[in-house]
């Protein structure tokens, strides 16, 4: 038909690069364009469906290991685990030299998917889970007399299994991949729900904590000349297996305490990246989808947003010190848990009020929406609500537990505000970076792109001599002076807030990734749930509201660069 014709007259002449799914189910269906939606949306349900399987039986391993530890222990969770490693190892191996090096393979590349502070991420936490397995090999090895070989050959795989997935994530996470779409599908889901269970596990599995943790209370209750009969239960357990007294043992239980949180935090960015690989999965991206322009971060236009940042980061960095100098002896002083508390009340609500107020300028521009459909934008929205859940449940649970003591008191009335602020602040702040992520760029900033490349062409095509070093300090200076007083105010005002957010955010997500967690030292809700409890609940939430901090620096950074 004539339709037909002109249909396929205006057709891209590479057409026959591209490979249409097909499935048996959708076979008869008349169009191919439709048969290959189709095609399409089965794939992900059954790939969807395997993962699911993945978890719940993965879940009942480790569930049944937590309730009854005689029928199902720890070692064979890590023989699941260590088989959905070896799985994984295969599939990624086999896309690394097989599926990618197909012709017309990767024919799409996602410029949104795998930006370079998620890629960046995968690479330090990677690294740090590296020399978690190394610490956790090193002290199984010392008490090899006492532990299981499984323990060794666990990590072993761990370290492995790291090692090609963060070269597979790194070189990888934008592939849009146009053949093999539902074998591919089924391995990035397989290992999207070994992900999950290996941070379920890091949650659950408070093994090693409990033995360190017997230990500390033994030399606490040398001090104190008690005995030892005093110990609880999983106490009496854990002491056949106690660390010698030996340098390399301690260097060993405290790299594994301070490196803990990161072996979580990897395991949640990996989850991320490889969902949206999961999407991008048979996606052909047309050309209004792909910018002509990238945004670029530049620092011009904000004076007291760094500023302020700046000030929160460095004061923050003190009371940092201070608190890892003092919690980390065997008395910790009450004073220190005081000022850092004290810390995040004063820092906490001057973030809220900057998220409100950018949620306002927001309201009150006529920038219009950005509709196209993005992956990587609806992904970043869904992590940043279920992020901020982890340090909202976290604080429902500190508030129920003070509320029920005695808040009266300092240390409880300071932790009471920190949680409640705490959880103002979080849904302020989801608030405006996810409408900022929906706002499309302003045209205005393109043409100050273009003044500003072609003012830098021309000082790049005269040499400047050292007589005119001071004339164009000069020149520089008045024009950062001449683009802030450009902007409009109500784009100055997001750049500043973005800004100091940005900066908040950071020192926000490196006081509680390296090791200061007052929530779980001060021991008030410790002993109000009891250490299994707590355990359970913080790791639960700690490195998800450390990821939402890291997440929400990428969000911001754009909200930044788009405003």
């Amino acid at each position: 038909c004539h339709h037909c014709k002109s249909r396929s007259a205006s057709a891209p002449t590479d057409t026959t690069k591209i490979h249409y799914e097909k499935f048996w189910l959708y076979r008869h269906c008349s169009s191919v364009q439709q048969r290959d939606r189709q095609a399409q949306k089965a794939g992900q349900l059954f790939s969807g469906l395997l993962a699911m399987n993945v978890v719940f039986l993965g879940s009942a391993f480790i569930s049944s290991m937590i309730f009854n530890k005689v029928a199902i222990t720890l070692a064979d969770v890590w023989i699941l685990l260590s088989i959905l490693k070896v799985l994984c190892l295969f599939w990624i191996i086999y896309y690394l030299l097989g599926t990618s090096r197909q012709p017309h393979a990767v024919l799409y590349r996602d410029s949104h998917a795998g930006a370079i502070w998620i890629r960046g991420s995968v690479l330090l936490f990677g690294s740090c889970s590296i020399l978690l397995n190394v610490f956790q090999i090193g002290y199984s090895t010392i008490l090899v007399h006492c532990k299981s070989k499984v323990e060794i050959v666990f990590p072993s795989i761990g370290i492995l299994f790291i090692c090609t997935q963060a070269y597979f994530l790194w070189h990888h996470s934008k592939d849009c991949i146009q053949v093999q779409h539902n074998f591919t599908r089924c391995g990035l889901m397989v290992t999207i729900a070994t992900n999950l269970l290996l941070w379920l596990l890091a949650v659950t599995n408070d093994t090693l904590h409990m033995e360190i943790e017997s230990q500390l209370r033994e030399v606490e209750q040398r001090f104190a000349g008690k005995a030892p009969s005093s110990h609880p239960h999983w106490c009496n357990e854990t002491a056949l297996c106690t660390c010698p007294n030996m340098t390399i043992c301690k260097v060993f239980q405290k790299g594994y305490i301070l490196l803990y949180p990161f072996n979580t935090e990897y395991c949640l960015v990996c989850c991320s990246v490889l969902y949206v690989m999961w999407k991008n999965v048979g996606r052909r991206i047309s050309h209004d989808h792909i910018p002509n322009t990238k945004p670029k971060f530049k620092l011009q236009g904000v004076v007291f947003g760094p500023l302020l940042g700046t000030s929160a980061v460095i004061i923050g960095a003190c009371v940092f010190m201070m608190y890892q100098i003092q919690a980390t002896s065997l008395v910790p002083s009450r004073q220190v848990f005081v000022i850092y508390y004290s810390y995040y009340i004063v820092l906490l609500p001057l973030m809220s009020v900057g998220a409100v107020t950018g949620t306002i300028i927001h309201a009150l521009e006529k920038k219009e929406l950005d509709t196209l459909k993005n992956p990587t934008r609806s992904l970043d929205v869904v992590l940043l609500m279920g992020a901020a859940l982890g340090q909202i449940g976290m604080s429902y649970f500190s508030i129920v537990a003070l509320v029920a003591t005695d808040p009266r008191d300092l240390l409880n009335s300071l932790a009471l505000s920190y949680s409640v602020l705490l959880i103002f602040q979080n849904i302020t702040q989801n608030v405006f970076v996810i409408d900022g992520l929906h706002r499309r760029r302003t045209p205005a900033g393109k043409e100050e792109d273009t003044k500003e490349e072609q003012n830098r062409e021309a000082y790049s095509q005269r040499r400047v001599s050292m007589l005119e070093l001071g004339q164009e300090i000069r020149k520089a200076s008045l024009s950062y002076i001449h683009t802030y007083s450009h902007l409009s105010w109500k784009r100055r005002v997001l750049r500043e807030i973005s800004f100091f957010l940005v900066l908040c955010n950071i020192i926000l997500w490196v006081m509680p990734t390296f090791g200061a967690h007052p929530i779980f030292e001060n021991g008030m809700e410790r002993s109000f749930y009891g250490y299994s409890t707590w355990f359970v609940i913080v790791n639960f939430g700690l490195p998800l509201g450390v990821f939402y901090r890291m997440h929400s620096v990428g969000g911001l950074l754009e909200v930044y660069v788009t405003a």
